[in-house]
């Protein structure tokens, strides 16, 4: 698994499948034993795969998922296609409020999966309709109200893999949004360490009331972990809430690595960080 996620580690998955189209992924899912675990991956993007690999099929939807159409200010979009994608496509088109997905790594099954967003937008602000497979293999489409969205959750999505999605966007003039977009990307060059193998923010930000409207690199950096480094796993030095793999780094480097920024944050300042990142699989 470590060629197809970001941060490059990981052990093998028992079974790796990519679904010819929907009705391929469908009838799998349906005659696939319910006590196998099944586990959607987009690019890797978001995603820890411990060193002893993955128990189960990992579904890994490739081209035939990544489709993008637009009609009027609808935008519709396969679960592989790249989130920068549809932002670029949707500006060519001259629909704007998708811009912020130009700063979002990953796929838009990510993005539905786990509510994603950024510079003040989410997911659920766009969702018109969200397209899936549950386990039984039974087609399903959910409007935004039924995906249960909140701050970098989908309560909806357990048990679902999503194939599609329906986005509405608004009337925008290409140069604009184009304009809008640049500095998203200008302004998270400077900020994240975007060249680096890393998996995005480790930590959702904290409920303000608790943090006391500290963000999750904040109270890293407080605690004084900025550039924190365990085997060859590391606190980035340019945006605490990401980490990096040196070269070398192991899931366990990694996973040491964050578990002991939590607890060292939970202890000085009170507050508990969630992770962001998704971990799977079994310690080597």
């Amino acid at each position: 698994m470590s060629a197809i996620t970001w941060f490059r580690v990981g052990g093998p998955a028992d079974v790796l499948y990519a679904p010819e189209d929907e009705a391929d992924l469908s009838e799998f899912l349906k005659n696939t034993p319910k006590d196998i675990p099944v586990y959607p991956v987009g690019v890797g993007s978001n995603l820890l795969v411990r060193d002893g690999g993955v128990r189960g099929v990992v579904i890994r939807l490739g081209a035939p998922f990544a489709k993008i159409a637009i009609e009027g200010t609808r935008v519709s979009a396969g679960a592989a296609a790249l989130d920068a994608q549809l932002a670029r496509q949707a500006a060519r088109a001259g629909v704007a409020g998708l811009e912020f997905y130009r700063g979002v790594p990953g796929t838009i099954g990510g993005a539905l999966a786990m509510n994603a967003g950024a510079y003040e937008q989410e997911t659920k602000d766009v969702l018109v309709e969200a397209h899936a497979c549950d386990r039984d293999g039974a087609r399903r489409v959910l409007t935004n109200a039924e995906m249960g969205f909140s701050y970098r959750r989908c309560a909806a999505g357990e048990g679902l893999i999503f194939t599609g999605a329906v986005f509405q966007g608004r009337a925008g003039a290409p140069a604009d949004i184009d304009a809008r977009m640049k500095t998203i990307m200008e302004r998270r060059e400077r900020s994240q360490p975007i060249r680096e193998k890393t998996g995005g923010s480790t930590f959702a930000n904290p409920d303000p009331s608790k943090s006391g409207g500290r963000k999750a690199w904040q109270l890293i950096d407080e605690i004084g972990a900025r550039g924190r480094i365990v085997g060859d796993a590391q606190v980035s030095a340019q945006h605490c809430n990401f980490m990096i793999n040196r070269g070398k780094a192991s899931a366990r480097d990694l996973e040491s690595l964050v578990e002991g920024l939590r607890k060292e944050v939970l202890n000085r300042t009170g507050v508990e960080l969630r992770w962001e990142i998704r971990r799977i699989g079994e310690p080597a």
